[in-house]
């Protein structure tokens, strides 16, 4: 298992979906990744994609000022 960020500052919906739907192609199942947004309906888009994926939410919330979503890459990616 490995772990990643992924920058999706000053990102608009649906761009951080996007830019998260593209690196966890890149990764293997069980990778966490990490995504910093400033966009607040990613909290609600990016746990929406992954249910719909078969990946795991870890974390879903703000955090100094931005919000964050970990996930776990499921089997299906």
């Amino acid at each position: 298992m490995s772990r990643y960020t992924l920058d999706c500052r000053r990102l608009l919906c649906p761009m951080p979906v996007i830019r998260v739907q593209d690196r966890v192609a890149e990764l293997q199942p069980g990778d966490e990744l990490e995504a910093i947004c400033t966009d607040p309906g990613a909290l609600n888009d990016i746990p929406a994609w992954c249910r719909i994926n078969g990946h795991r939410v870890l974390e879903a919330g703000e955090r100094d000022g931005e919000y964050v979503v970990r996930l776990r890459v499921g089997g299906e990616t």
